[in-house]
């Protein structure tokens, strides 16, 4: 498998970025369609409304985020199999709006794509 990266969308396209995924559930605030410059959107794989709202971006849950965000995951076999075939062909960025680089849904689906 090639390279899985992460990044915030905010960061200018690059052109090592390779097949760039969105892998927030809303839409990020302050960015249009164009300047995203997505290849994929696939809502699914992004944690689930109530994981999101319980979560809160709050470091002291990250751990249980974790494993339910896990779980979750669990139940999307295709699109992180199409993710893992795309992975294998090159370079893919997952990119998220969260202001934490270390503590967000990027890292978790980063983790589990690559196991």
């Amino acid at each position: 498998m090639n390279a899985v990266q992460i990044k915030r969308i905010y960061e200018p396209v690059a052109a090592e970025d390779g097949y760039r995924v969105l892998v927030d559930r809303l839409w990020p605030r302050g960015i249009s369609k164009d300047a995203a410059a997505l290849d994929d959107w696939p809502k699914n794989i992004a944690p689930s409304h109530e994981l999101r709202r319980w979560y809160g971006h709050d470091p002291k849950r990250w751990e249980e985020f974790r494993r339910r965000y896990k779980d979750e995951l669990a139940a999307q076999t295709d699109a992180l199999e199409r993710l893992r075939e795309r992975a294998r062909k090159g370079a893919i960025t997952l990119l998220f709006s969260a202001k934490d680089e270390v503590h967000n849904q990027a890292v978790v689906l980063k983790e589990v794509l690559e196991k």
